[in-house]
């Protein structure tokens, strides 16, 4: 009777085909951690116990990017054997749905702020290890471009951020809070810097008329800037910029007294309110943006009024909210009503200078 022949052994790809696999199924794992849902447990959180396995899970992700980078990075000695190339594609994928999986373990009732810090911080060492073996294998390891794209590839700082994430709902609350002041800081600045210089391009355009027209008209230079409607500001423009930039101030006003009333009176335990206020506040920042540019030449007043009405809506809405959370325990602090006074005031300004063109668009709207 014949013998059974022994099962094939199956044939493993060459180390690159494997980095090149690797690299998909870190890929394929992004959008599962982008929407996926705390795991439903019934065992008390513990936040000591968390934080120290996150912990360790960004140092064994972290090491295992740098055990990768090594042996293939290793010159003049040949790539590892497909063997080992497989040994070291499975510690890196089983240390990165590790951490995955530790993430998932963070509850919805520890604050959704929270879980969106680790969440963009879980998704960063994923995206970072992906980029990492897409350099090795797509890249020769024996050109600069590959020791310059490793040695700036962002899995290891993305690992070293993990333990300087907030560990409470109210600590990441003004983390977001700050970010929005900041970002609001900066659009203000830059809106300040344009006008004092006058010049809304910062010179993009000076060359460029310069070179077409070097002997300019002396009476196209209006309150110091060229009489180019395209390219700078009008007098009437200059003069609607004024309550815009005033509204603006006001925006970082509201964010820097909501960010302090967080400080002062915010609970850690109060995760849903807390998270209402970040909500909120996460919108004054794009609004800003928006209204920013909508007042660089040429100016569309509609389009100005437009959008600075959404930012008074959105402000009005973020001190409301505020002024109905436990942050605030005197609502009637007299620097909500004040900055609600300051932003009508903004907005009223903006309506009187934007109303003429308003009525021609109402009356001949094509």
């Amino acid at each position: 009777m014949a013998s059974t022949p022994a099962p094939a052994v199956p044939t493993l790809a060459p180390p690159l085909e494997q980095l090149q696999h690797l690299a998909g199924e870190l890929r394929l794992l992004l959008p599962g951690v982008r929407v996926g849902e705390a795991q439903e447990t019934t065992k008390e959180f513990n936040p000591e116990t968390f934080w120290r396995r996150l912990n360790e899970a960004a140092v064994k992700v972290s090491r295992e990017a740098t055990t990768l980078t090594e042996v293939f990075s290793r010159l003049p000695l040949p790539p590892p054997s497909s063997q080992e190339t497989q040994r070291l594609c499975e510690q890196v994928h089983t240390a990165i749905k590790a951490i995955i999986a530790i993430y998932y373990l963070l509850p919805k009732d520890q604050g959704i702020t929270l879980r969106k810090l680790v969440r963009s911080a879980t998704l960063d060492i994923v995206d970072g290890m992906a980029q990492l073996v897409e350099v090795l294998y797509i890249t020769p390891t024996q050109s600069p471009e590959n020791s310059d794209l490793i040695s700036c590839n962002n899995v290891w700082v993305a690992c070293q951020q993990v333990p300087q994430i907030p560990r409470d709902n109210k600590a990441a609350a003004l983390l977001m809070l700050t970010k929005s002041v900041d970002l609001v800081k900066d659009a203000h600045e830059e809106m300040e810097r344009a006008v004092e210089e006058c010049d809304p391009y910062h010179g993009l355009l000076n060359d460029v008329e310069n070179n077409s027209d070097s002997h300019g008209n002396e009476q196209d230079d209006v309150l110091g800037c060229p009489n180019n409607q395209d390219s700078y500001w009008s007098e009437e423009d200059q003069e609607l910029i004024i309550p815009c930039l005033a509204l603006v101030r006001a925006s970082k006003a509201c964010l820097k007294k909501i960010r302090m009333a967080v400080a002062e009176n915010g609970n850690k335990d109060q995760v849903a309110q807390l998270d209402d206020i970040v909500d909120i506040s996460d919108e004054i920042s794009p609004s800003v943006d928006d209204l920013a540019l909508s007042i660089y030449p040429p100016m569309c007043y509609l389009t100005v009024r437009i959008n600075a009405a959404k930012l008074v809506s959105v402000l009005k809405k973020a001190l409301e909210i505020t002024k109905a959370s436990h942050v605030t325990p005197q609502p009637e602090h007299s620097w909500i009503s004040l900055l609600i006074n300051a932003i009508d005031h903004c907005m009223n300004r903006i309506k009187e200078l934007t109303q003429n063109e308003l009525e021609l668009f109402i009356r001949y709207p094509s």
